[in-house]
């Protein structure tokens, strides 16, 4: 009789346990649905989640589509999918890597492109990688009409040069921005004669996800050995174009399912949907499918649950509630004491209720004790973040170049200088520019760039400002950002964008700049075009004008600056016009300062489409003639009113400075210029001097527009043609003054400005490109 208890004991022991199993968190959430009902939830080996589907009526809209025809392998479009995962927001893709090979007997695709509908790429998840000898990857980002570029160079004479890790010799990485959802990827071997080169066969350029890449040298001999032709990459991806609050107001459209809360997207619109706490499954089925957040019994695995786990070893009872738990005293004791539904349990006596008044009391002093450390404690970390980032960015070295410029103005008042000094730019808190973006709300948003998000704002004192909030900041540059800074802060040029100021005390600094009211040039040379409601209507004399203040700002900067500036972004929306449609260059973002004892910087490229000087491109060598041959593009865009690049004309045609130089080599130069000069000023360009200085405009940007460097003009020399046109184009004084323009101006320049406003030719005709400039003028097209 007594072993058959003991027997029957442990049976209910066993059936205890197996009960604890099947009921644990892990076990309910692997039975719970994950797909619609009716509908396949797995492709091969992978899960496939709702709001996912495979088949009609299985997913939430048609972006999130998954085809299972193989029936191992599901796809999103073009790309087969190897994970996707609820709680995280991510997808992961294999992507095709860009190869180009001296063998040609092996299989090559020197591009490689992917497009991921409204979902986009993690730029945390993510590296752009670039592998070879010798061998640039290139990575096009944007849309069509206004490409942005990015990519990394790597070097490397013999096997024994490599060494592990992406370095830059064999292999060099560069981050991906945010937001991507379609890109292009190009890679190029730059060493043609060294195609004999034995060890290295191929170069390679793709994206991949960051965990599961790290560099060997033996991929320099054969890619192969890392597994396929193909990288696996993450997606973060989102439901719905709407904000939380937006997708709430209308309930028939809300993804998330009960017992879940929303979640923003970071750098797309739309929103995501995860479990409350205490409750696991899939957020985005509703309850008639089984499959939705549902409550934990945090009672049944208390091994899984911290909390849980304590309540038990306290000898409290478990309870399981709707998302949580309580943990209440046995019978005989009581609670003195709860917190987070865990009970301080003593047992029942009348002698232990003054010992309980008196320790309820020193509780009580102890808690107000603590929470005014702990305030005071917060405070002072609070103030110590601030210090630490105002440091970290700079903001010393900024303190020291004002207190240095103070004396300087000092100075001056007294006599002693004889320079005329801007105002010291101010150093603002956070909290002053928050206050005057509304908390950078999106309404305040004036545009976003590579750089940072350009927001409106109004200051204490009423003035209207444009604040720059940057993306990120290498603190490995933070003197020479910080010496940018105080540069900038002295130009005083009435055709450059001021500084006001900046915001150094957050975890990415901010710049504030004057506000300039009429948008960009960008926008009045082809956004009537792009809407069809019409086009620019600015005159001849408004767009020599404008070039011509553009010409000014940009030789101040390259000539006149106490520390010369390289501007590295020219382009027609960096060109602010204010009130009186007056040119403003702006955007400093990718700026470099050029000590005058160095001839050449040495900088990863960066630029915009279009724009990028094509010797800058091959050599990594920024020069000013950098900035000479993107205001020759910008030149043209006033001629022509085309876009930079444009898919609508013939291939060898779709790069405008491609185009322009096409159409003057073949004397077409007045069949590209842009019909609205002709409507609007017809009388005057109608006339022999109009002509003239269409003409003389066009041979001066085929002349900024030359192959090498060397051979371009200067930004003062461009500026004083310029200056000579416009004062024969109108009776109105010159845009320059005189005392400006023969400022350190030489013999030479003097007579080139004194022939210039004779509208004779400027300097000799410009050189025909020969065939040793393709490799230049094809790299100019690439990125399509």
């Amino acid at each position: 009789m007594g072993a058959s208890h003991v027997l029957m004991k442990f049976q209910c022991f066993i059936f205890l346990w197996l009960w604890r199993q099947v009921g644990s968190a892990e076990a309910m959430n692997a039975l719970l649905p994950v797909a619609k009902p009716g509908c396949q939830d797995r492709c091969g080996n992978i899960s496939i989640p709702f709001p996912f589907g495979i088949g009609k009526g299985c997913f939430i809209g048609e972006d999130f589509e998954i085809l299972c025809s193989n029936p191992t392998k599901p796809m999103y479009g073009h790309l087969n999918v190897s994970n996707i995962s609820i709680p995280d927001g991510h997808m992961t893709m294999n992507v095709y890597v860009a190869t180009d090979c001296f063998d040609k007997k092996k299989s090559v695709n020197d591009n490689s492109w992917a497009q991921f509908r409204k979902f986009t790429l993690s730029n945390t998840k993510n590296k752009f990688i670039t592998m070879g000898c010798d061998t640039f990857g290139f990575l096009v980002l944007g849309d069509k009409q206004n490409f942005t570029a990015l990519g990394c160079q790597s070097v490397c004479n013999t096997m024994d040069d490599i060494t592990e890790g992406c370095t830059g010799i064999g292999c060099c990485e560069a981050s991906i921005p945010p937001g991507l959802s379609v890109y292009n990827t190009t890679v190029k071997s730059m060493n043609i004669p060294r195609r004999d080169l034995g060890f290295n066969p191929c170069s390679y350029a793709f994206i991949i996800q960051e965990s599961s890449f790290n560099f060997s040298k033996s991929y320099i001999q054969d890619f192969n050995n890392y597994g396929s032709e193909m990288v696996p990459v993450v997606v973060d991806w989102t439901v719905g174009n709407e904000t939380c609050e937006e997708a709430k107001r209308n309930p028939t459209s809300y993804a998330c399912g009960p017992n879940s809360y929303c979640i923003p997207g970071k750098n797309a619109p739309g929103y995501r949907c995860n479990c409350k706490s205490g409750y696991e499954g899939n957020p985005y089925l509703d309850i008639n499918t089984g499959g939705h957040c549902q409550d934990i019994n945090e009672c049944n695995d208390i091994k899984l649950y911290e909390e849980a786990e304590r309540c038990e070893r306290r000898g409290n009872i478990c309870n399981n509630t709707e998302g949580g738990f309580t943990c209440p005293c046995r019978e005989g004791f009581r609670s003195i004491y709860e917190k987070n539904g865990i009970s301080d349990c003593i047992p029942h006596s009348n002698k232990l209720i003054v010992g309980v008044c008196i320790g309820l009391f020193l509780l009580l002093v102890t808690l107000v004790a603590s929470f005014w450390s702990y305030w005071g404690y917060r405070k002072r970390k609070h103030m110590q973040v601030k210090e630490e980032f105002f440091k970290k960015n700079g903001g010393l070295v900024l303190n020291r170049l004002l207190d240095e410029r103070e004396v300087d103005i000092e100075a001056n008042r007294n006599g002693r200088g004889g320079k005329k000094h801007q105002s010291i730019a101010t150093i603002y808190t956070e909290k002053d520019l928050s206050k005057a973006t509304n908390n950078y709300h999106e309404s305040q948003i004036l545009g976003r760039g590579g750089f940072g998000t350009v927001y409106k704002g109004i200051l204490s004192n009423g003035t209207v400002v444009a604040i720059k909030k940057t993306k990120i900041i290498d603190t490995n540059q933070n003197e020479q950002f910080i010496n940018e800074i105080a540069v900038l802060s002295q130009i005083n040029h009435k055709n450059v964008v001021q500084l006001l100021g900046c915001c150094l005390e957050s975890e990415v600094p901010s710049l504030v700049y004057e506000y300039v009211i009429n948008g960009t040039l960008h926008q009045h040379l082809h956004e009537g075009r792009e809407n069809q409601t019409g086009s620019s209507t600015l005159s001849w004399e408004s767009r020599l004008r404008i070039a011509l203040e553009v010409a000014g700002a940009l030789a101040y900067l390259h000539a006149e600056a106490s520390i010369p500036i390289i501007h590295r972004d020219i382009k027609s929306s960096n060109v602010l016009l204010d009130d009186e449609y007056k040119a403003k260059v702006s955007d400093f973002g990718a700026s470099r300062l050029n000590p005058t004892d160095q001839a050449q910087l040495s900088t990863v490229v960066q630029g915009t489409f279009g724009y990028l000087d094509p010797e800058y491109m091959l050599s990594n060598q920024l020069t000013e003639k950098s900035d000479v041959y993107s205001f020759g593009v910008l030149l043209v865009e006033l001629l022509t009113g085309e876009a930079v690049f444009s898919p609508d004309r013939a291939e060898e045609e779709r790069n405008l400075a491609n185009y322009f130089l096409s159409s003057m080599k073949t004397n077409r130069l007045f069949v590209i210029i842009d019909s609205n000069l002709v409507r609007y000023d017809n009388e005057r360009i109608s006339s022999v001097h109009g002509h003239q200085q269409i003409q003389q405009m066009a041979e001066l940007a085929q002349k900024c527009l030359r192959m090498k460097g060397e051979n371009r003009p200067t930004m003062k020399q461009v500026a004083m043609v310029l200056h000579g046109l416009m004062m024969i184009s109108s009776s109105q004084p010159s845009v320059l003054d005189d005392d400006y323009m023969f400022t350190n101006t030489t013999k030479e320049e003097r007579m080139l400005f004194e022939e210039s406003t004779k509208l004779l030719s400027y300097t000799d005709s410009i050189t025909t490109i020969g065939d040793s400039s393709k490799g230049m003028v094809a790299l100019q097209t690439e990125g399509r």
